[in-house]
Order: C-alpha cells, then structure tokens, then sequence
C-alpha cells in the first residue's frame, strides 16, 4: 500500500491560494491576516487534514511546549484536586504534563529530578511537594536563575521564589472566629504533624482568634495528628481526657473532623450540643458526615489553574526579552462553610479573593 506523505504548509498555501507564510501566521498567530483570509487557510486546513508538527514548532519557538509537575501526596485530598486544576489548565493553553512523583516529601532526589526536567527542556516547572521540615531548603535566588521558570505552591516566602498558595492561618481563622461566635468557650485543635508549613499556619490562625478573643489557647488544647481520620479519632480522645471541659474543636482537615465525630458517636457525645466540629478542605463527602460539617473550603483547582497561568506568563515574558521578573506570591482566601456540626446555623458570608504582591 502506497504511504501517503505528510501535508505541509505548502499544500495548504497552494490549495488556499496564499503564501506559506500567510499559512504560518494563521497557525502561529504571530501576526495578523485579515479574516477571509484566515478563514480561507483554515478550510484548506480542514479539507487536507493538516497535522500540525509540534517538533519542529518547538524548535522554532524555543518551546517544549511542556510543563514538569514535581509532586507529592497525591493520596491526600487537596493535592490530587490541585493537580486536577494543574491539567485542566495547561490542556486548555496548549501544554503537556511531565509529572515525577516524589516518594516523600523530604525525598533527597530533588537534583535529580531538577536535572532530569532540565534535560527534558521542559518550558517551566510546578514544585507541588508540601514544605516539611528543610526540604525546601535547596532553594535560593541564585540557583532558581539557573533553572526554567519555576512556581511553587504552598509554601513560606524565599527570596527570588514565586509562590501560589491558600492562606492556611486566615482559614484557620475564620474557622475558630465561627467556633467563638457560636458561644463556644474553651476550643480544642487537632493539627496535622507540626513538621508540614500548612499544620503550623493553622494552629497559628487558631490561636490568633483566641488571642483577639481573650480565650484560653494553652498547650493543652493542641492535639497532634497526622491528616488520617484515624488519628483524628485518636487525638480527640486524648484531648478531652486532658480537657474534659472543651465545647468545641478545629480539625484541620476534614478526614481527622471525620474521626473526631467517630469518636462522639462512640462516646455517646452529641455533636454540636455538646461539642461542635469544624474541618479544613470542604472534601465532596464532608456534606454527608452525619452531622454534615462545617468546613473551610480551599479553592484547589483555582490553585492550579492558577500556578499554571502564572508559569505560562513567566514563560511568555522569558521568549520575549530577557529581563528578569519579579517574583510574585498569590494568596487565595478560603471561605467558611457552614453545616449542622456547629451550633450556629447562620450562612457564610466570607468570598474568596486572590492577592497579588
């Protein structure tokens, strides 16, 4: 069977009646062709089947056209959701993933896998790996010049990094400031492990609204667990054997909230008359926990979608000039949910607003 060759441009120009360089400029969008023209080419496009070759496209734009994905945690919640907004956008703009799944997130390959996505001349580089403990220590001003373009994603500020995160302590927040409006006096945390950035900022936000309330915010109330529904349950239990007097709890996430209403029903302990939960992350399942619960939703996938707008802007100004950016930090604002497992019943009224410095 005869193999059919590729159509080129010039099929299309000839078949259009125009210059292969009309053709190029109707694909590139690089400069502009009145509309019939460009509606010509397109059907020319249409009728040949042209397939655009991306190689050869990437040579001469100097683009892979592909963006690394450094990942960890994708069993957890918010990660997985954010890595959803991560696709979705970059489909939408035109871009491959190249995605590398840390085995931890103080996994000691990060040269490695920075080497490896630079040999792959990937356009620009996501760092989704939680900051715990130092492992965000390898970044400095000085090394990030020498890699593509790279956004990084909840974590604390550094020099010359550009971040795209949820503000964790606000959430925190507004969750314990709903705990105190509802007439709840002594209020109990259950972090996740003290190691993970996120953890800390919350039980700074917590302890923020019982300081501007005049409340009780001793060690005592801190209950340390690890983000698992299991050490939720486990961590309130040992929390009101230190504190049988707490009336309420901030979980900081929705699976460790789970556990602690768990360990209610176990205990015969009624949710909220006796004690109130409140949760992080708005999971689609913490509308059917019985009692449904009040949860403080983070916007993932804008997260993403968001990290990817920013890196293709980076990227874009990089082709044009090779004046250095200023980084930038975006901060989503969280937004109360309210459901049965606080006592108040009254509906949220915070909106979600993204701050750009």
């Amino acid at each position: 069977m005869e193999r059919r060759n590729p159509v080129t441009i010039v099929d299309v120009a000839m078949r259009a009646g125009v210059s292969p360089g009309t053709v190029s400029n109707v694909l590139t969008g690089k400069r502009p062709v009145a509309e019939g023209t460009r509606q010509r080419v397109q059907r020319a496009l249409d009728e040949l089947g042209y397939q655009p070759n991306l190689l050869a496209r990437s040579l001469v734009n100097r683009s892979s056209n592909t963006l690394g994905v450094v990942a960890y945690g994708l069993e957890y919640y918010g990660p997985s959701r954010t890595l959803v907004g991560i696709e979705r956008q970059a489909a939408e703009l035109g871009y491959s993933l190249l995605l590398d799944l840390l085995h931890g997130p103080d996994s000691p390959d990060v040269d490695a896998v920075l080497a490896e996505l630079s040999a792959r001349r990937v356009d620009g580089i996501i760092w989704a790996v939680h900051e715990v403990g130092d492992n965000h220590s390898w970044i400095d001003e000085r090394r990030l010049r020498t890699l593509p373009p790279i956004i990084f994603l909840t974590m604390d500020r550094r020099p010359g990094a550009s971040i795209v995160s949820t503000d964790n302590r606000a959430g925190a927040c507004i969750a314990t400031q709903h705990l105190i409006d509802a007439g709840c006096r002594t209020i109990g945390i259950i972090t996740g492990p003290l190691s993970w950035w996120e953890a800390r900022e919350r039980l700074a936000g917590w302890r923020s609204a019982l300081e501007a309330a005049a409340r009780d915010q001793s060690p005592t109330l801190v209950a340390e667990a690890d983000w698992s529904a299991a050490s939720g349950e486990a961590a309130l239990r040992a929390l009101l054997e230190r504190r049988p007097d707490v009336d309420a709890v901030f979980a900081c996430n929705d699976q460790m909230a789970l556990g602690a209403l768990r360990h209610c029903h176990a205990t015969s302990r009624r949710v909220p008359d006796d004690l109130s939960i409140v949760g992080f992350d708005n999971t689609p399942e913490s509308a059917y926990f019985w009692p449904a619960l009040t949860t403080v939703r983070q916007h993932l996938a804008e997260l993403g979608r968001l990290a990817v707008n920013e890196l293709h802007r980076q990227i874009e100004h990089n082709l044009e000039t090779s004046e250095p950016l200023t980084p930038v930090l975006k901060v989503l604002q969280p937004e109360l949910i309210v459901r049965e497992s606080t006592a108040s019943m009254q509906s949220a009224t915070s909106q979600p607003v993204i701050h750009a410095r």
